[in-house]
């Protein structure tokens, strides 16, 4: 039998669909590959946004910054040491952006202006750290990633 051009390009196109159609249906089907959202309840986030943004400012407002600095033994949140420690409040979010699995929040609890994540809690990797905190009422809300 003699192939001419045109199904040879038929052929080829067929070939071509079937192999990208194959590694979908994979992809789709195998639990290895999570196909989650990045944020669960999106539509609640977006309600919050304008709040947000004005705590964000706040934050970026202030003389001393939160910094969240990589150390050996975990990460290390660094509140403004002009504030008084006892009356701030809130939580820490990390979310790590390959898995959602490993996303979690530490409430803020402090003596002393800095707060010690613990090496054993982060796993190596990306973390996108966003810490939400008031003090005597202000909200405040501080970003940052951190490659552990």
């Amino acid at each position: 039998m003699k192939i001419n051009w045109g199904t040879g390009i038929v052929i080829a196109f067929i070939l071509f669909m079937s192999f990208i159609l194959f590694f979908v249906f994979r992809v789709q089907s195998n639990s290895k590959y999570d196909n989650e959202l990045v944020v669960e309840k999106y539509y609640l986030k977006e309600q919050t946004f304008e709040r947000d943004l004005e705590r964000e400012n706040n934050a970026l407002g202030l003389r001393e910054k939160v910094v969240c600095t990589k150390t050996p033994e975990g990460i290390e949140v660094a509140f403004p040491s002009s504030f008084d420690c006892t009356k701030i409040s809130g939580k820490v979010s990390f979310y790590r952006p390959s898995s959602q699995k490993l996303d979690f929040e530490i409430p803020i609890s402090l003596s002393s202006p800095h707060l010690l994540i613990p090496k054993s809690a982060l796993a190596d990797g990306r973390w996108d750290i966003s810490i939400h905190w008031t003090y005597e009422g202000k909200g405040y809300i501080s970003k940052q990633t951190v490659f552990f």
